[in-house]
């Protein structure tokens, strides 16, 4: 059979699969319904909540570093020939700076690999985005008890590093023609911004500031530090917004009238909508496109280089958390998903005679067995749910407090605290539009492994309560 032959069955295999998929879906069916009605929720809130606020500055951030960051200096610092206690130490604390999702950190990992960093450094970078978030540990010491707390902060430090090292090792072979192929640029000429680092540090800083400050979660204390921060923390966001206009006016040329209209049209929209700070954030973002899109070469690229991150990681993400909305429900505890919660609850209880006696069965005659195998069974299978589910930064708390509540053991809440929010279905996808099926699998499978491994340990360990 010629190409054109086989070409023309695939189409045609394509279009069949698709007509029986629309053909045999069970629409009619409640729990359909409400899973599809999950998915639309789950959208709209990541829409309105997280794109605007977490992915567009983390965009720009991206893009800025492919601009303004030197790729001499990403392999000085990341990349394979750096020292290791260096490169792993910088990675595996990032988070305790960049309060961001799962989601949030990929457009920041895609910018330093993608300019040279090694393999492990920007793993740990990536596992430790949105893992060592002191605001999430100390929220988790609080509402699920210190030792949970204490076990998260540990164990995220530690596989933050350790992921990265195995990552390093089972790809090493590319590694090692990776960092050959950088020889060169290593020692040679660096390509990077001619400006001063305390200007790029600064500049890097204001930008980093506004993504912090927009997405600071309100604690469940209404008082302290955490709380005075919340509570100023659109205040925080416009004092950095201006300290990013003063750099660009400063070091960047970027004529002041532009900058100062603005400024004007955010704090416009600020006044009109006072109980929504998200619109002025929003005509803030596209103020800064137009400017930068009216700028010089280098913030030309700024913004080209910002869209592209844009158009190969945010489609992903959309789908991602349509497909985790329909399968798993939103990050709210609802029954509404394809997968019940109840299922949920009794694949991760304490013990099997909830599960035995959800499907039918007599609970006070469970298999020796199931009994045997069930803390490995409810650890992993905690770890594949976190894995898949999305979690918002700060969300993964309230809706461990209920599984706990429902029976939920010790060691399958950690195991989820250290697999769910580093990892998430949106994620996986966009991941792999950056390192390929191999690495992402890899990747993936070293989290669920060690989270499991862990969670079993700690179970052992640690009653539940």
């Amino acid at each position: 059979m010629s190409r054109n032959g086989r070409s023309e069955w695939k189409v045609a295999g394509k279009i069949l699969a698709v007509f029986l998929l629309a053909y045999f879906l069970p629409v009619e069916h409640e729990r359909f319904q409400s899973a599809v009605l999950e998915a639309l929720r789950l959208v709209h809130w990541y829409a309105r909540e997280h794109v605007l606020l977490c992915l567009v500055p983390a965009f720009f951030i991206a893009g800025a570093i492919g601009v303004f960051v030197s790729q001499a200096a990403v392999m000085k610092y990341f990349g394979p020939r750096a020292p290791k206690l260096l490169s792993y130490g910088v990675a595996s604390i990032s988070g305790t700076i960049l309060a961001v999702c799962s989601c949030t950190v990929l457009p920041l990992f895609g910018a330093i690999y993608m300019r040279g960093a090694g393999l492990g450094p920007a793993i740990a970078f990536l596992y430790s985005g949105p893992a060592i978030n002191v605001l999430a540990i100390a929220m988790t010491a609080r509402v699920l008890g210190w030792q949970l707390g204490m076990a998260r902060a540990v164990g995220a430090v530690v596989f933050s590093v350790a992921i990265g090292l195995l990552m390093h090792l089972l790809f090493l072979r590319e590694e090692r023609e990776k960092s050959a192929r950088a020889e060169d640029l290593y020692f040679g000429e660096d390509q990077g911004s001619r400006r001063p680092l305390w200007q790029v540090a600064v500049y890097f800083l204001t930008m980093v500031g506004i993504l912090v400050f927009a997405n600071w979660g309100k604690p469940i204390q209404l008082a302290g530090p955490w709380f005075w921060i919340y509570r100023f923390k659109w205040r925080l966001t416009a004092l950095f917004a201006v300290g990013l206009g003063i750099t660009l006016w400063r070091w960047w040329g970027v004529p002041i009238f532009r900058l100062a209209w603005v400024a004007i049209a955010t704090a416009v929209a600020g006044a009109l909508f006072p109980d929504y700070p998200v619109v002025a954030f929003a005509v803030g973002s596209a103020g800064l496109t137009v400017v930068i899109s009216f700028g010089g070469a280098e913030l030309k690229e700024w913004r080209d280089q910002s869209w592209g991150f844009a158009k190969q990681i945010l489609p992903l993400l959309l789908l991602g958390v349509l497909a985790a909305g329909f399968f798993l429900g939103s990050s709210a505890p609802t029954d509404a998903g394809l997968i019940p919660n109840r299922w949920v609850q009794a694949l991760v209880g304490d013990s099997p005679a909830t599960l035995v006696n959800l499907v039918g069965g007599d609970s006070a005659r469970v298999p020796p067995w199931l009994v045997h195998v069930w803390p490995l069974w409810t650890n992993f299978f905690a770890s594949v749910s976190g894995a898949l589910m999305y979690f918002a930064t700060l969300t993964e708390v309230p809706i461990l407090r209920g599984l706990l509540d429902s029976g939920m053991g010790q060691g399958p809440a950690l195991a989820l605290l250290l697999a769910g929010p580093a990892l998430s279905l949106p994620s996986m996808l966009a991941i792999n539009s950056i390192l390929g099926p191999k690495k992402t699998l890899a990747y993936a499978s070293l989290v669920i492994v060690m989270a499991t491994v862990t969670g079993m340990l700690y179970g052992a360990v640690v009653p539940s309560q």
